[in-house]
């Protein structure tokens, strides 16, 4: 009996189609949180009038808990999503014509955030636990957007908003309290999600493959338990 057909007769789904069904599964729940953050309130500062608002909260918690490329998609997903008509921005905006306001460059940033802050947690929590561990999240998380996010903004302020780039530099500091805060917010929160869940940042396909090979391997184990040892084998 195959492998394949003894892993189905035992009720365990395949590998690699459980793998592609719960990354999918993730990826859409995450999209639909971003924007459902979007949905809130937002706070417009500054002479172009680009708000405040939770969306970078739950670009940030989608790296820091799905790892680089799923974090990446949902991100994707929902920018997509929203460019292509659905009013899922910020304010209840959407459609290509956002790209011609003054938070372009931000929306244009968020996928490369989220990859940014998931790389980062893909080798934390592979390394660390509990305060160390959101440590190294928030970093990898302020990090992207100090990097990525607010200088696209800044560029896209400045092009969109008709200011010097200088001018939008300084008004693009009004955002940095806030995205501390939401940062820690989001590893904090993320460290919790992968003490619950440790196998999260994991492909779901090698997990389930991991739980297959171990069951195979048991089984000669406890077959061959009470027969003598091969010559040389240990």
């Amino acid at each position: 009996m195959s492998q394949a057909h003894s892993t189905a007769s035992a009720g365990i789904p395949r590998p690699r189609s459980a793998g592609r069904a719960g990354d999918i599964a993730l990826i859409a729940v995450f999209a639909a949180m971003l924007a459902a953050f979007a949905m809130m309130p937002p706070v417009p500062v500054g002479p172009a009038g680009v708000p405040i608002t939770l969306q970078t909260f739950a670009i940030a918690l989608c790296g820091m808990v799905l790892g680089p490329w799923r974090g990446a998609a949902a991100t994707l997903l929902y920018v997509v999503v929203g460019l292509l008509g659905l009013p899922i921005f910020s304010g209840m905006s959407g459609g290509i014509g956002v790209l011609a306001g003054p938070s372009a460059g931000y929306i244009l940033s968020f996928t490369l955030y989220a990859l940014a802050a998931g790389l980062v947690a893909r080798w934390a929590v592979r390394r660390f636990h509990g305060m160390r561990l959101g440590l190294a999240l928030f970093v990898g998380g302020f990090g992207g957007s100090l990097l990525l996010n607010h200088p696209l903004g800044i560029l896209g302020m400045s092009i969109n908003a008709d200011l010097p780039l200088s001018v939008a530099a300084v008004a693009d500091l009004a955002y940095w309290p806030g995205d501390i805060i939401k940062n820690i917010l989001a590893a904090s929160v993320a460290v919790l999600i992968h003490r619950a869940f440790p196998d999260v940042l994991r492909r779901r396909g090698r997990a389930v493959a991991s739980a297959v090979g171990a069951g195979d391997a048991g089984a000669p184990a406890a077959a061959g338990a009470g027969e003598s040892r091969e010559p040389g084998r240990k």
